[in-house]
């Protein structure tokens, strides 16, 4: 594949990034910021309730409640306040993150295009939104799944950074040696077969993975709402599949329509040649 055309369908994944973002931050504001409200006002009363027991004698009288809400206060003023966070600042986030993974899944597309089967531009780019979603979020969250903001240990919050980042690199490389092994496997076993193998080889890699790394048994303080905790984890994962699907779908169109052109005149060339030769 020539650079330009590489060039242009890195532009056009981040633009088909840029789109996916928009309904992902939609379905976020609608489906994602109830439970994160759920989750503070929790982190709040638990935080309410703790304080009059560490002012002595002014809990009698609400100083630890007053206390907390002057805290609160304060940092609302120095720090951005929550509906500010909840619009501007999720939009801002979750464009540039579509836009990121955008340009990186249209140069996965790219070096797919032609090497995994004989699939048009349009499934090729189906299967690369879903190849990531699969990899790098559905993969890492059946090990480590979202939790809500501060409902965790904060000493180990960089520990579970680390471990979800790992995650997430090892399901790559695992996708990635899954789709090597299912290339050298097809002469052998044929394409559905080898397919078949290959899957089956990562997912019992993967699951023996889930057995030897860590869990998160302090990602999630005690007495927390389970209900409000799956509410959070199941619309971290709505907003992820909204937006791979949103863009192996748009992505598949701008890729199909740029790619369609360039294939018809090579097709011209390669005519012209042996009518020549």
């Amino acid at each position: 594949m020539h650079a330009s055309t590489v060039r242009s369908l890195l532009v056009r994944g981040m633009l088909a990034g840029l789109i996916a973002g928009l309904f992902a931050f939609a379905v976020a504001y609608a489906v994602g910021e109830p439970p994160v409200n759920g989750a503070i006002a929790v982190e709040e009363a638990k935080a309410a309730g703790e304080a009059p027991a560490g002012h002595g004698s002014h809990a009698g009288h609400g100083g630890g409640t007053v206390a907390v809400e002057v805290e609160a206060t304060e940092e609302e003023e120095e720090g951005i306040s929550r509906s500010a966070q909840s619009t501007f600042g999720l939009a801002t986030g979750v464009l540039v993150y579509g836009v990121a993974l955008g340009g990186i899944a249209s140069l996965a597309f790219s070096f797919a295009l032609g090497r995994v089967g004989r699939f048009s531009p349009r499934a090729t780019a189906a299967l690369t939104a879903a190849a990531a979603f699969t990899t790098v979020y559905l993969v890492p969250f059946l090990k480590y799944p979202a939790t809500p903001p501060a409902v965790g240990n904060p000493d180990t919050i960089g520990q579970r950074t680390t471990l979800f980042f790992l995650m997430i690199l090892l399901s790559v490389l695992l996708g990635i040696a899954a789709l090597i092994a299912g290339r050298r496997l097809a002469p052998r076993l044929g394409n559905w077969n080898a397919t078949l193998a290959a899957g089956a080889g990562f997912v019992v890699v993967t699951a023996v993975a889930f057995a030897v790394l860590p869990g998160n048994e302090d990602a999630v303080a005690t007495g927390f709402p389970a209900g409000l905790l799956w509410e959070f984890r199941l619309a971290s994962l709505a907003i992820q599949a909204v937006l791979w699907a949103v863009f192996g779908i748009v992505f598949g169109v701008l890729a199909q329509k740029t790619l369609a052109p360039r294939a018809a005149a090579d097709q011209e060339v390669r005519l012209g040649a042996s009518a020549a030769g």
